[in-house]
């Protein structure tokens, strides 16, 4: 079984989708078998929910046979941006 670490997931997102942020959390400790994601992308910019998840899911696709569990949130860069502000 190969595990897969956070860096190498962000390292594939960001060159498969141009992505101009991914935030990868391993929730395995460690064993990489369960992560969580935040991609923001232009390649996402008008595209409904679940087109966006099917680009990342085709970015990942031989991983994702070895993953257990991954969930993901998808964003253009401006809804990002939107999001961070309201954090602040």
């Amino acid at each position: 079984m190969t595990t897969y670490t956070e860096e190498y997931i962000r390292e594939k997102l960001t060159k498969e989708l141009d992505a101009t942020h991914v935030a990868v959390e391993d929730q395995s400790d460690g064993c990489g078998a369960k992560f969580n994601v935040l991609v923001a992308s232009p390649k996402f910019v008008g595209k409904p929910l679940l087109q966006r998840h099917r680009l990342v899911n085709a970015a990942l696709e031989e991983e994702l046979k070895t993953i257990h569990a991954f969930s993901m949130k998808t964003l253009t860069p401006e809804q990002l941006e939107q999001m961070q502000q309201k954090q602040e």
